[in-house]
């Protein structure tokens, strides 16, 4: 599949932040997804969390360390050390930040909030537990769009426009995620939209200082991807497979995380 001519003149850096902007706005739409529902099926929204799961298994080898793997090769290295030595790293990275900032994950009562104990309202929690999802996948966008100053092969334009597509589809459910259930809770439909689209936010942010990151330095570039890949798959398996099996749609969930995954798998073929 053909991409535009003129994205490739355009510094990988503003490309980034158009693509975490595109992200960002996925997860507003669908937090604006308030304004026509109050509830949402569990069984939706199970199905979603699980289709965004496996988007981003998809994507964290597919966008991310197969990438990774090539350019440390191509730079003469080994491969699979700088892919096993970043990957690990996103995840410490992530866990670490687990540990530390105050979040609440979809379904559960605030006495089971994680991080350091606060005093903030619950609807903040949950803001903070999507904002955790967005910001490995932000940094993952970055990273993308700035391998592409780097000159090597494995570093496509296509697989960057795929990876934040696929970012983009299971932000959707996230925005949702976190505006229906606080409308739910009794917030106003403006001010529940308003709490799901700002766990976006962090994306651009993300997304910028990846891409300027592997530019500036570039031989981190194959940690760097596999950084990120390490730091999404944390969040896929520390939240977004648990809350999805929540409701008890296990096969359902099941079933939409393999479909996330190869919706994932066909865009990177086909783009990259």
């Amino acid at each position: 599949m053909a991409l535009p001519a003129w994205l490739s003149t355009v510094n990988p850096v503003w490309l980034a932040l158009i693509a975490t902007c595109f992200t960002w706005g996925v997860t507003a739409l669908g937090a604006a997804m308030v304004f026509l529902f109050k509830t949402v099926d569990r069984r939706v929204l199970d199905a979603m969390l699980g289709f965004a799961a496996g988007v981003m298994i998809a994507a964290s080898f597919w966008s991310l360390l197969a990438p990774a793997i090539d350019m440390a090769k191509e730079s003469g290295n080994s491969g699979w050390f700088q892919a096993a030595a970043g990957f690990l790293l996103g995840g410490l990275f992530v866990a670490a930040i687990d540990k530390v900032l105050p979040h609440l994950h979809l379904g559960l009562p605030k006495s089971q909030a994680e991080g350091i104990k606060t005093q903030w309202q619950r609807s903040i929690l949950l803001v903070m537990a999507i904002t955790l999802h967005n910001l490995p996948e932000g940094l993952a966008v970055g990273v993308a769009f700035g391998a592409l100053g780097s000159g090597q092969s494995a570093a496509t334009l296509g697989a960057a426009v795929a990876l934040a597509i696929g970012i983009g589809l299971q932000n959707f459910p996230e925005g949702m995620a976190v505006s229906i259930p606080l409308r739910r809770e009794g917030f106003a439909r403006t001010e529940a939209f308003m709490y799901g689209q700002a766990s976006g936010m962090v994306e651009p942010i993300g997304g910028i200082i990846g891409a300027l990151a592997v530019q500036l330095v570039a031989p981190i570039l194959p940690y760097a991807l596999a950084f990120a890949a390490g730091a999404m798959l944390f969040v896929v398996v520390e939240e977004l497979i648990p809350e999805s099996q929540q409701g008890r749609n296990t096969d359902l969930a099941t079933a939409f995380t393999l479909l996330g995954f190869a919706v994932m798998m066909v865009m990177d073929v086909a783009l990259g």
